[in-house]
């Protein structure tokens, strides 16, 4: 099969299931301008899946604003750096269980299905060209170089969203719902130790989330601190950019074997960990917190085979400076000088570091205001974690803040103590989107109840036309 033949499959496959159907929610108009039922915030994987999934629902007046270039939304060829997704290539996260929509479907239609079956991780970029055709071809509503600055609530279940960036079609957007489906950062801020930040200048290290010029790190030493599988797909990255020496640094004396997420894809965890007890989601995942995902296999060996690979167990670093333009490290080994340092050290969760949640954050309600935990597992990293609905709506911490948070929506890692890995890695996502749609789905009927209502006890319509003939007597 051809791709131009899998695109009249997809169209055959959309038009049996009746997709585009008619409107169902009730339009509501506001002096400012059009009021969008959802915006979604984000136009990578996740939010392109929801507004899919909308549109199956027959939601269908919505928009996606991502404030990356066309093309370019996500990490996938911007700061990611692994060769292959980390994941199995059989996870089917946004097709929404259409066979036509799958990589596996667009992958065979371009290289057959021979190519499939001895492919063994989907490679990054092809998974990038993917999520173009899949938005492509389902001519979703997604408008580039747009930023969300601010949301602000104007009345129960309405927002004012404050937009900028060279896409933006006006300084406001009007929606009733707001979905962030904003990736790994969207919940917090990158991580860098306050260490590094006060003590070093910018031009001296980067976050691996950060766009780096590896042009400019050819033949020179570089540290990488971090012992998960970021630090190894920088590590491996920059060797094969053609930098001299990477040394990674990891405090820990092992590095880590044991990835959960492995257990959780087969065993049902995933799809159905919103079912679970607070206190059993709590221990879940301050249990999943201390395994820091593993480098894959692959990628381990590809970076330990250059050369210039240096690995330094149990090796924190105790203090940094700058010298003759370089970095000094200090660690339990003793002192080291590098040209530039690659900081693989996450992310910090809390909504109060997110601006544009800036005029209602004080109201949305933390696991540490709902879950006390008990000590032996109590994490403040994991009580500043939004404490969310199982349909993924921010719930507040007081009366003031619900009609505020009404509408409001996180579909990124800032969930995944409430809903698990759902939104936050791809092995999730064939089960958290569907639920996060009828979620928006379901407030948005339910915000018009009266008006529903009244509409189906008044419906009077005769379907029964013919007139009933009297029976004939033998």
């Amino acid at each position: 099969m051809s791709l131009e033949a899998l695109n009249e499959r997809v169209k055959k496959d959309l038009s049996c299931l009746a997709f585009s159907g008619s409107e169902w929610v009730r339009p509501i108009k506001s002096p400012e301008g059009h009021v969008y039922d959802a915006v979604i915030v984000g136009g990578g994987q996740c939010g392109l899946g929801i507004a899919f999934g909308l549109l199956l629902e027959r939601v269908s007046n919505i928009l996606v604003i991502d404030e990356n270039p066309e093309g370019l939304e996500g990490p996938w060829v911007t700061y990611a750096r692994m060769m292959t997704l980390r994941t199995p290539k059989d996870l089917t996260p946004v097709d929404l269980g259409i066979p036509s929509l799958t990589f596996r479907s667009w992958w065979e239609a371009q290289h057959g299905e021979e190519s499939w079956q001895v492919m063994d991780k989907i490679p990054r970029g092809d998974w990038m060209d993917y999520l173009r055709w899949y938005r492509h071809i389902l001519n979703l509503p997604v408008i580039n170089e747009v930023k969300l600055n601010l949301i602000e609530p104007l009345k129960e279940g309405i927002h004012r969203l404050h937009i900028s960036g060279p896409g933006a079609p006006s300084a406001t957007l009007i929606a009733r719902k707001v979905i962030l489906a904003t990736g790994i950062q969207g919940g917090g801020e990158w991580h860098v130790p306050a260490m590094i930040k006060k003590k070093l200048p910018h031009s001296l290290y980067a976050h691996s989330s950060e766009m780096i010029t590896f042009d400019e790190l050819r033949g020179k030493k570089i540290a990488v601190l971090g012992g998960g599988a970021s630090a190894f797909d920088n590590a491996n990255y920059t060797l094969s950019e053609g930098a001299a020496e990477v040394h990674v640094f990891v405090r820990r004396n092992h590095l880590p074997r044991i990835n959960p997420i492995r257990q959780m894809e087969p065993s049902g965890m995933i799809a159905h960990f919103h079912a679970l007890s607070d206190a059993d989601k709590y221990t879940v995942m301050a249990h999943f917190f201390k395994h820091n995902q593993p480098p894959t296999n692959d990628t381990f060996r590809r970076a330990s085979s250059w050369p210039g690979f240096h690995l330094h167990l149990g090796a924190p670093w105790l203090d940094v400076e700058a010298k003759d333009k370089n970095a000094i490290i200090t660690t339990s080994e003793g002192k080291f000088s590098f040209d530039f340092l690659i900081i693989c050290t996450g992310l910090v969760t809390d909504p109060a570091l997110r601006p544009e949640l800036k005029l209602v954050e004080k109201h949305i309600a933390r696991w540490g205001d709902r879950y006390k935990a008990p000590e032996e597992v109590a994490d403040p990293v994991l009580d500043a974690h939004p404490y969310l609905s199982s349909g993924f709506a921010f719930l507040s911490r007081d009366q003031e803040g619900e009609k505020l948070l009404h509408g409001l929506f996180a579909f990124n890692y800032s969930a995944m103590i409430s809903c698990g890995l759902s939104a936050s890695a791809l092995s999730g996502m064939k089960y958290s989107i569907p639920r996060i749609v009828h979620a928006v789905a379901d407030q948005l009927f339910l915000d018009d109840r009266e008006e529903n209502l009244k509409d189906y006890f008044s419906y009077d319509e005769a379907e029964f036309v013919s007139e009933p003939q009297k029976e004939s007597k033998v």
